[in-house]
């Protein structure tokens, strides 16, 4: 079963939280380095920087690292710092077409695969109460986009590609190209 690999595999990084339990920060100042990329490339270069610094410290594990973002006109949405820019974010998304993007990075010491998935989400037009009502349910507050597709909300019209995907990880491709 292609699945399988996904089983036994030790995971020692899942979005930023490492198996011990504590908190990875892998962002491009734990580097040195400032680093400007085109919003299509930033989840892939924010997968490898976690997945490396993961690596560094377990070089006999395989490390899956995996980073998703909201594109709307160009610009990346991340997750909200609080309840106003979740609404501002939805106001944005309602009725309209967007992008999630995951990047992901697995390694080990006899490879790596850094690939990024691509999924088009189509919203429903939103009115403020829904939005309000979604917003005090906390869900929006830790997601890319500031909702999540797998709440019972109905804010999706339809998706076009992985709804895995658009949940955070792609886990169809992760199985088809690492497992």
């Amino acid at each position: 079963m292609p699945g399988d690999g996904l089983l036994r595999l030790r995971i020692v990084l899942v979005q930023g939280v490492a198996a011990s339990g504590g908190r990875v920060t892998a962002d491009q100042r734990s580097y040195g380095r400032l680093v400007v990329v085109p919003a299509h490339e930033h989840p892939l270069d924010v997968a490898r920087l976690k997945a490396y610094r993961i690596f560094q410290n377990h070089p006999e594990d395989d490390v899956l690292a995996c980073d998703t973002v909201v594109i709307i006109d160009g610009e990346i949405l991340g997750k909200p710092r609080d309840e106003k820019e979740a609404f501002q974010m939805l106001k944005k998304l309602s009725g309209k077409k967007h992008i999630v993007l995951s990047g992901y990075t697995f390694i080990n010491r006899n490879r790596e695969i850094n690939r990024t998935v691509r999924t088009e989400v189509y919203f429903r037009a939103l009115d403020d109460n829904l939005i309000l009502r979604y917003i005090k349910t906390g869900s929006p507050l830790d997601k890319a986009g500031a909702y999540g597709i797998q709440d019972d909300f109905a804010l999706v019209e339809r998706i076009v590609g992985s709804y895995d995907n658009v949940m955070g990880f792609p886990s169809e491709d992760i199985a088809k190209h690492c497992f």
